[in-house]
């Protein structure tokens, strides 16, 4: 690591800060379904259209994005960014003044898009900087910042938003005048986008600042390729292939656990969303001790062992959520947060092993493409939700690290069939 922090460390300090924002906005996307359910009186299904619209523009965006830091410049691609995911918090301001669903759902896909485009720079940016035999670890470091900007986006909510949401149900909403009604989703709107909007400010303050500081130029030695031939090409490689399927299942079962932690803890603790969203903040908080614990251990374990291990336990704390109740279940939901931990960068620094040069562009948007698992299956949770119960519904993040599991065992039988 000392080669980045002697010659890069302004530059890898602020791509590392791209990490924190796309936290922000993962994360207050996940408070966001309990807002809306309140607000709007909406069951589990409708407001998972909010993580439909935000992980269908990752896969939307993510190869248009590969396509365009290839043609310029990774710099390019974070200005880009940038700007994209700040005009998508700009638009909640319309969003809100129309008290459309649709209208946020826009405004949350323009902003994801952006987030994408910031996620499909940044990964093979930071795997760049430095030599390849650290390059896991090192993205690992810079995924540190990720569950820091997720805390951040807990503790805005919580304090901007879910604050500021009347106690009353569906049905004592039912019961109000068309006015009473109007004025109280106002407020609550308001609440919603005016947060959303200074995170826009704050976005567009990092874009002078990166605008202005050099930042540097990966060399790459192979030509600008067709992204078809590269795609057939990598298409080869089974563990970039197999990396892409665990990456969806993985996205698929953090959007999903982290989207219904605080419909959980409200049906299993009977408190309201402010007080159950302090679960989903001690979630963060232990997503963030165990990366950095994982990094550690990374220097001493390596990280397909730590993959295995961290998904053997999750499976294990799973089950537990589906069949106790109480504090024993949302304790072990925080505890799937702390495995799911190092799952992301990990698989990803995995399935990249060995790619490099303009293939490492276009198989990075493969894997930030893989990210559509939070589209498709936080939906599928959510009608379970809705059809068997909050609890029952977990029975789909089981499912998704059997996925993960059977990924890492596989690398290390290939491994040592190779040695």
């Amino acid at each position: 690591m000392s080669e980045i922090l002697r010659k890069n460390h302004i530059p890898f300090f602020l791509v590392a800060l791209l990490f924190m924002l796309w936290g922000v906005a993962n994360n207050m996307n996940d408070t966001l379904l309990a807002a809306f359910r309140r607000i709007m009186s909406m069951s589990d299904l409708q407001t998972s259209l909010v993580q439909f619209s935000f992980y269908g523009a990752y896969f939307c965006f993510a190869l248009p994005a590969a396509m365009f830091i290839s043609r310029f410049s990774y710099k390019s691609g974070i200005l880009l960014g940038l700007a994209l995911y700040a005009a998508g918090t700009m638009l909640f301001y319309p969003a809100g003044k129309a008290a459309s669903y649709g209208f946020y759902l826009i405004a949350i896909y323009v902003m994801a898009g952006g987030c994408a485009i910031l996620e499909t720079t940044a990964n093979p940016y930071i795997l760049s900087m430095g030599a390849p035999e650290t390059a896991t670890r090192r993205l690992n470091i810079a995924q540190t910042f990720n569950p820091i900007g997720a805390v951040g986006g807990i503790l805005l909510s919580r304090h901007f938003i879910l604050s500021e949401l009347n106690g009353a149900d569906a049905a004592e909403r039912g019961q109000m005048s068309a006015g009473q009604l109007a004025a109280l989703q106002e407020h609550e709107l308001t609440a919603v986008s005016g947060t959303y909007m200074l995170i826009g400010i704050i976005l567009l303050a990092l874009l002078v600042v990166i605008a202005c500081v050099k930042m540097p130029g990966v060399k790459d030695d192979a030509a600008h390729t067709r992204i078809m031939t590269t795609f057939r090409s990598l298409w080869h490689n089974r563990r970039w292939r197999y990396g892409v399927v665990a990456q969806f299942f993985y996205v698929g079962v953090q959007t999903g656990v982290w989207s219904f932690t605080i419909r959980l803890a409200m049906e299993e603790l009977g408190v309201l969303e402010r007080d159950a969203s302090m679960v989903f903040f001690y979630s963060i908080v232990a997503f963030t001790l165990f990366r950095f614990i994982f990094t550690w251990l990374m220097g001493y374990i390596r990280p397909v062992k730590l993959l295995v291990a961290a998904s053997v336990a999750a499976i294990a704390f799973t089950v537990t959520v589906i069949f106790s109740h109480g504090w024993i279940a949302v304790g072990s939901l925080v505890a799937i947060s702390a495995c799911m931990s190092l799952m992301f960068p990990t698989i990803y620094g995995i399935a990249l092993d060995g790619i490099g040069g303009e293939q490492a562009k276009i198989a990075a948007s493969g894997l930030i493409m893989a990210i559509l698992g939070g589209a498709l299956i936080t939906p599928v949770q959510a009608a379970v939700s809705d059809y068997a119960g909050i609890s029952v519904s977990f029975t789909v993040a089981l499912l998704c690290f059997i996925v993960v599991l059977i990924y890492s065992t596989g690398i290390i039988r290939k491994d040592y069939a190779t040695k």
